[in-house]
């Protein structure tokens, strides 16, 4: 079991970009922090009024936006745009090539999102886009995977749960799998283990952990191939 705190995660601040990398990214390198199985990256980015990043290419690449505050506007070079609010979500799967950009819709509010990047179980598939609008209801929610809002080229899945407070949830990672937890609101507590925003928990296969929720809490929980 591995820890994640947010104090911990890699920063990056360049003005209209306020970022932390829960994994190396960029410039940024730290050897025990390479991802959790096929998930590569979640970083945690805090875009200013007018900012964000300029057309980019990606490739063979799940990638996966979490819009929890503000306006996300995605174009791209199959001819997709997105304009996301909070309580929606994205998937750009790269394949044999794409480019795009993302920036903040707003002249005057930041944007908030999480950017989640996926290996895929394959290369060179077609580029392919989706979004959706999530449900604000109690529990278990799948965004991507098997029977979610989302497809994924992966087999995993990727759920947001809300719980309020002396709610209990369970998770543990199966054979040759990962889970990996990080709290957006509210936190979680097993034991001596007490998880608040941008906190992370990494589970290696046949390992378990309860929790107890506290109250308004909002977590990912990711079950991805080691």
């Amino acid at each position: 079991m591995r820890i994640r705190k947010a104090q911990d995660r890699l920063p990056t601040n360049i003005g209209w970009l306020d970022s932390k990398h829960t994994y190396s990214f960029g410039h940024h390198y730290d050897p025990n922090w390479t991802g959790s199985g096929a998930l590569l990256v979640i970083n945690d980015d805090t875009v200013a009024p007018a900012g964000g990043f300029g057309t980019h290419p990606h490739r063979d690449m799940e990638i996966i936006s979490v819009v929890l505050e503000g306006k996300l506007t995605h174009k791209d070079s199959e001819g997709n745009i997105g304009h996301l609010v909070p309580g929606m979500v994205q998937r750009m799967s790269a394949g044999t090539g794409i480019r795009h950009s993302e920036y903040n819709g707003s002249d005057s509010e930041p944007v908030h999102f999480l950017q989640i990047w996926i290996a895929p179980h394959t290369q060179g598939l077609p580029p392919s886009y989706q979004e959706a609008e999530v449900p604000e209801q109690k529990g278990k929610v799948v965004l991507a995977g098997e029977g979610g809002l989302l497809a994924i080229n992966q087999h995993a899945e990727l759920a947001q749960y809300r719980l309020d407070d002396g709610d209990q949830v369970s998770f543990k990672a199966e054979s040759r799998r990962k889970r990996y937890l990080h709290v957006i609101d509210g936190g979680i507590k097993g034991g001596d283990l007490d998880l608040g925003p941008g906190d992370g928990l990494e589970l290696s296969a046949g390992e378990e952990k309860a929790f107890v929720a506290k109250d308004g809490t909002r977590f990912l929980a990711f079950d991805i191939p080691a």
